[in-house]
Parts: C-alpha cells; structure tokens; sequence
C-alpha cells in the first residue's frame, strides 16, 4: 500500500514473513534507495484484513492502495497532489488509469468523468486508481466481505460505495485526477456486483431492484414506480407531414405498456388535408390523444411552453414527431427514473432508420457547444467503457424524446422562447436543471428510432443560418464555461468528433 500527502510519501509494504525471507536481499536494497518504505510482516488472512491493518502504519494525510505488479505513473504524486490542493474539499480522488499487459506494456486507457452516481451503480467505473483522505477511507473487515474478501476489484468497488453512503458524504468530496497515474495488470476473475450494489441500497434504505445488467460485471437499478402512477402529458409538436407524425403516434399509442399518459399533438398551422384528416381521426378514436393548435410562426421552444401549460400531467415528455419506440417498456423505464427526487431530465437512446446511434446522450463542447455520444455507432456497439449499455448521469440529453418532472420544468422557467427558438434549447434546459441542483439522466433501457430533424429541415438559407449563428453565441455567451468542462466527459478525449477518440 502507497500512501501520500502534499509535502511527504510513505509506502507500507505488508508482507508474508515466509516472503519477507525470500525477498530480504532486495528488501534491504529498496529501503536503502527508498527512505518512505516501512517494510511490515503481516499474518493477515485475506486482503480485506491486510488493508485494514495497512491503515494502522499510515502517517499522511492520504492514502492509496496498490495492488502486487501494478505501478503507478512517475508523477502520479504530484498530479494527485496537485488536485487535492486545488480542491481542498476533496476527501476521493478518481483519476484516470490504463492496463499492463504480460510483458509490461500499456494499453487501453480509461479515461473517465468526474462523479457519476449512477454510473457507478451501474458498474465501478472508478477502478483502482482512487486515492483517500485517511479519515474517511472504509475500514472493512474480512467478515463483511465475505467470500470476497480476498478479491481487489470487488473491495475497491466495496470502499467507494461505502464512501458514497455516509450520512455526511458530498459530492464536492470527490475531485477528478484527468491524467493516467495507475498502470494495472487485469483481473482473470470476472465478478457478479449485483449483491453488493442491492446491499448497497439496502443500506440507504432504498427500495429499488438490482439485477445483470446488459454486459457482464454491469448492473441494472430498477428504481420502484410510484402509486399511483404519475400522469405523463406527452408533447409533439407538429405541422403538415403526416408521414412522419402518423408511424410517430401511432407507435407510442401501440407500442406502450405504460399507458397512464396523454399525449397532446401540438399542431402548427397544419394545412394539409391528410394530416388534419388523421388529427381528427386518432384524437377521436383514442381518448388519451387531445390536438391543441398554435397559430404562430414555428419556434420549438414557444410551442412546448404551451403545450407545457396546457398538459395535466405531473411529468412532461418532450417528443419529436419523428420518433418511434421500438419495444413498450420504454415509458415505463423514463418514468421510473425521472421520479427520483433527484433526477431532472431524463434522456433516452435513439437509433437512426439503419440501426446505428444517433442519441447516446448529450456531451458539452463537442462542435463548440455540444453533440451527441457515439453518434453513428452500431446498436449493439458496447461504447467506449460500456457506456452504451450503461444508465448514467450525462450534462444534457435531446428532446427529440426527454422527460421531466412539470415542477422542475416550471422551476427553471421551461425552454428559452426569445434566444433559443430552434436549436440548443434542450442543452440550455438541461443545464438549468443541472444548475438548480437535479442530476440529469441518460438510459440505454428506453429505445426508440429517430428519423433527425425530417420535419424541420436543414438550417440551408442565410435566414436559418443567422438564427442558428445567433443561439451557438447565446450559449458560448451564457453557458461558456460548463461547454468547456463536462463532468461526465475527460478532457483528454476528443471535442472534434462524437465517438470517444483521443484529442
């Protein structure tokens, strides 16, 4: 174990006494060149119960573990160090670290966000490279790990849960390392988190279901639905194009389980005889479906302010007219996600006509001002680390198709009518949401297609393109300096391009 403050290192080598005999010619050659190595025989039985005896030799303020054959990166201290000063709030920091292969070559890098809640009950995206304050690091006993105890990976994931669940934790605890500081050799041993994260929540007394997630190692949070079920007004704002609206509302109506909803077609000044035809038709025969018209000139924003008004439902869902659900649970997931206290918006995962991903969720910076994740890549395609098969906190997510409760709609002032009429007033809406306190949410368990922008149309004239000149400057102007940190990206990856590459 390697421990270390901002002035001082110490390293704590535990050690077998049958091992220390064998290795005491080059124990004796490293305490010379290292004065900070306290060399200790150890009985302890399990890892479990070397790390905590660990503990009792530490001097320093912080404290990292380290595992046999790891290493960390030359100015792995200095970086940890750096932050820690930075942030003196900081008691966790996560920072970013790569693999050993047999011969001690590295390889894939994780790069990864800042604090993800969710994204950790998904998976322990942290890994190994997380360093303690000393007062707060877990001290668990080989009896409450169990058959665990003497498995690193399960331990790790262990300490950072039982971190997060202390009645006096804060996410200004952690504080992210964006340099890759640990070098590990990989674990041969594949392990089912889904027992500890279920005792995870146990713990803090919640009622949600935790099972496999979509790839082995993941799990999947089933948060409990409230009783009664919420009203859910679904909003699809609309004109002409009966082609596209018809598949859009006819799916939504077919296609899902969750059937608590109305769903309230915005109509635009729609004069085609055949869309008309089927507004009156489909609010006719389906009692959930109600028209409302706005006669006013098409801004995305306004016309989801009325309809907003308008809705009777305690959550909104802001819809595309060109979207269709691919399967019936997919209302029922954003449902339950999106009625956590703690959750503002809600995001699902949108495929292009051809299977591949037009939605992954929202990342800031991208182009200037944001883009969407794994755009183009395959449905089945894991994602850099999982994180297409992942639920997980994103900055922002499209409302092509996004949920939110009405009264944090209404908190924040809905969308932006007078600066962002078209484009970018879902980014803006999420981020004050973000900003008034709620997590944003994106899920891989809501699937729907996307047929991007059809309605709308290309920004093709010099009308459009000042429009759209004019919201990209409002939000540099308004939002510059979250655009340029996302906390549920890396500034070691790319802003240039939306699939996860390297700068």
């Amino acid at each position: 174990m390697a421990e270390q403050s901002l002035a001082a290192h110490q390293v704590v080598l535990l050690i077998s006494p049958n091992r220390r005999e064998a290795l005491q010619h080059w124990l004796e050659e490293w305490q010379r060149e290292l004065a900070g190595l306290v060399v200790v025989e150890s009985e302890a039985a399990t890892l479990a119960s070397q790390r905590v005896e660990a503990l009792t030799y530490c001097e320093h303020a912080w404290v990292w573990y380290l595992r046999p054959g790891d290493r960390l990166a030359t100015a792995a201290i200095y970086y940890a160090a750096k932050i820690a000063e930075g942030n003196p709030q900081a008691k966790l920091l996560i920072a970013d670290e790569d693999a050993l292969d047999e011969h001690g070559i590295r390889h894939s890098p994780r790069f990864k966000p800042g604090w993800n809640p969710d994204l950790l009950l998904s998976m322990p995206y942290t890994g190994r490279a997380v360093c303690y304050q000393h007062a707060i690091i877990p001290r668990l006993s080989a009896q409450q790990c169990g058959e665990h105890s003497d498995h690193a990976d399960w331990l790790d994931y262990a300490q950072v849960l039982s971190v997060v669940r202390r009645a006096d934790f804060s996410p200004e605890w952690v504080a992210h390392v964006p340099h890759v500081v640990y070098h590990g050799h990989p674990e041969t041993v594949s392990l089912s988190y889904v027992p500890l994260v279920q005792q995870h929540l146990n713990n803090v007394h919640s009622q949600a279901q935790v099972s496999e997630g979509l790839l082995p190692g993941t799990q999947r949070v089933r948060w409990p639905m409230p009783s009664p079920e919420p009203l859910v007004s679904l909003l699809v704002p609309t004109r002409d194009g009966v082609n596209i609206l018809k598949p859009c509302v006819d799916a939504i109506l077919d296609r899902t389980d969750y059937n608590h909803f109305e769903l309230l077609i915005l109509d635009n000044q729609s004069t085609c005889p055949e869309t008309l035809a089927y507004l009156d038709d489909v609010a006719a025969r389906d009692s959930r479906v109600k028209v409302l018209l706005w006669d006013a000139p098409f801004n995305y924003s306004t016309i989801n302010n009325f309809g907003a008004a308008n809705a009777k439902g305690s959550i909104i869902g802001l819809i595309n007219n060109d979207v269709e659900p691919t399967e019936g649970t997919w209302l029922t997931e954003m449902v339950e996600q999106v009625s956590r206290p703690e959750v503002g918006c809600v995001g699902a995962k949108l495929y292009y006509p051809n299977d591949t991903v037009q939605h992954g969720g929202v990342i800031l910076g991208l182009g200037g001002v944001a883009g969407h994740s794994h755009k183009h890549f395959h449905r089945d395609h894991p994602g850099y680390f999982y994180r297409l098969k992942l639920v997980q906190n994103l900055s922002a997510v499209t409302a092509a198709c996004l949920l939110l409760r009405k009264s944090v709609f209404e908190q924040v002032g809905g969308l932006n009518e007078e600066n962002l009429p078209i484009a970018f007033n879902d980014v803006d809406l999420c981020l004050k949401v973000r900003k008034a306190g709620y997590r944003n949410l994106w899920t891989p368990y809501a699937e729907l297609y996307h047929h991007e922008s059809v309605s709308r149309g290309a920004d093709d004239n010099p009308a459009k393109r000042a429009r759209a000149n004019s919201e990209v400057a409002y939000m540099r102007r308004t939002w510059s300096k979250a655009l340029d940190d996302d906390p549920a990206y890396n500034p070691n990856l790319t802003l240039d391009y939306e699939d996860f590459s390297l700068r």
